[in-house]
């Protein structure tokens, strides 16, 4: 029986490909306008109305080439970066589709995001819920989150 055993070293990890700004990230999503946050509050915000649970799903599939490179990838150990970077794409479609879901509703906030994921006969599955909610803010020492700053021309 062989034995693999993975790299502590730096330099052997095979990361995604991130970009070291915010804004270049392929995991940033363009909310339009739209706060979409993990916590049940906005700290400085209220909430004003409830517009109801709001979610974005989307299967991605694999193509066989890139099947047979994650077995042998998960064999010899390491990320599988096209794999990661489909999942990050995903989610972000995910993101986009309860986006819209809530602006749909006349909403500027999604309140309690969270993801599942998992996979159906060999597809990824990605889902993102939260609930859709028109927030107003009664604090003005809290900075403004960037989604709702007015956009300079």
């Amino acid at each position: 029986m062989s034995s693999h055993r993975l790299s502590m070293n730096p330099k052997d990890q095979q990361t995604a490909d991130v970009p070291p700004s915010i804004s270049d990230l392929h995991c940033f999503t363009e909310t339009n306008g739209v706060i979409t946050t993990t916590m049940f509050d906005v700290p400085g915000y209220r909430v004003v109305r409830v517009l109801g649970a709001v979610y974005g799903l989307t299967v991605r599939s694999r193509n066989w080439a890139a099947g047979l490179g994650m077995v042998l990838k998960s064999v010899a150990g390491g990320e599988l970066r096209w794999f990661t970077d489909m999942l990050y794409s995903a989610r972000n479609d995910a993101i986009s589709r309860i986006v819209s879901e809530a602006q749909a509703r006349g909403g500027n906030a999604v309140i309690a995001l969270r993801f599942d994921a998992g996979e159906l006969s060999g597809f990824a599955q990605v889902c993102a819920y939260g609930t859709a909610a028109i927030i107003e803010k009664i604090d003005d020492t809290v900075e403004t989150p960037p989604q709702l700053a007015p956009k300079s021309e």
